[in-house]
């Protein structure tokens, strides 16, 4: 009788990598895989409800990120296959492993989802960066995978912090740690 190993330790992974290793990098991208279904959903959800003047222009800003982070999700659960582990992609695996909470504003002005989407962004990049000190001295192949994401992520970051930031550089959503926070700061912003 095969003796079964936990989800954690996959029976292969790729040459040059221990078996418990292999299972530790495909630990920590289940968590960005979990982090990215989150952030493509989000992305979507802002898309459809936004409102106001600037509508227009953020929604169309979205739909590229959303289809971005849409293909990062298929990169790292690819790469936990390829770790031998098996990615797990649906909602009610999400929703169980995730250590955050659900996106907390509905149908808004664009500057109030963009400055929710400014605390969200700072989260996923915060972690992806985590998992890259994580994953950097086991496996170099995964790091570069999440080092090419970071830098993406970081420049969607930019575009809706240019929304945000006023003449002197300063972001409206400053200090902010909740989606909420950060809506309201934003929506009582003054340029400078």
């Amino acid at each position: 009788m095969a003796t079964k190993k936990s989800a954690a330790v996959p029976a292969y992974t790729v040459p040059g990598l221990s078996t418990d290793d292999g299972g530790r990098v495909a630990e920590v991208l289940q968590d960005r895989l979990n982090a990215l279904q989150d952030l493509a959903m989000t992305l979507k959800h802002v898309h459809w409800n936004v409102t106001g003047p600037q509508f227009i222009g953020v929604h169309e800003m979205l739909d590229p990120q959303v289809d971005a982070v849409r293909a990062m999700v298929d990169a790292v659960a690819e790469r936990i296959a390829t770790l031998g582990a098996s990615p797990v992609g649906t909602p009610g695996a999400l929703v169980a492993q995730r250590s955050w909470d659900d996106y907390s504003i509905g149908r808004a002005s664009a500057i109030e989802h963009l400055g929710a989407l400014d605390v969200v962004y700072t989260g996923v990049i915060g972690a992806h960066r985590e998992a890259i000190e994580t994953v950097g001295e086991i496996d170099p192949v995964t790091e570069d995978m999440l080092v090419g994401q970071v830098g993406q992520l970081e420049m969607f970051h930019w575009f809706i912090r240019a929304h945000l930031e006023n003449s002197g550089g300063e972001l409206s959503t400053q200090g902010a740690s909740t989606e909420g926070a950060a809506a309201k700061k934003a929506s009582t912003r003054r340029t400078a």
